[in-house]
């Protein structure tokens, strides 16, 4: 039997910004939790989808077909190819559910960017 997790107290026991962790996982996804504040990158996954649930706080997902306000509660897809950068004016606690595949931030590499060794270490 499968342990319970609290996705909620997991990010807001996060020390690190912009460093999800794995919670859990469904069938080829991760569910991952991250404490997020400021700007992360443009980047795009090609073959993966991208679901981002906020926990608490605000979130902007910049795309180039225009912004996506997401706040407490709310979700979004981003699809599968489509360049995005997720940007926090201020500290927020999100949930994302993305295939094993998914490179943290996909098509680019910053001083930002997780491993997955790293995504996968004990919370």
């Amino acid at each position: 039997m499968s342990n319970v997790v609290s996705p909620k107290q997991i990010a807001a026991g996060l020390t690190e910004l912009w460093s999800p962790r794995v919670v859990g996982e469904v069938d080829d996804a991760y569910i991952k939790v991250a404490k997020v504040h400021g700007s992360l990158a443009w980047h795009s996954h090609e073959n993966e989808d991208e679901l981002f649930f906020i926990l608490k706080g605000r979130l902007r997902i910049e795309m180039e077909s225009g912004p996506v306000e997401l706040n407490e509660g709310e979700m979004f897809v981003v699809p599968k190819g489509v360049r995005h950068n997720p940007i926090a004016e201020e500290e927020c606690h999100l949930m994302l559910i993305e295939r094993k595949s998914t490179l943290h931030t996909g098509d680019v590499a910053t001083g930002k960017t997780r491993s997955l060794a790293e995504q996968l270490r004990p919370v």
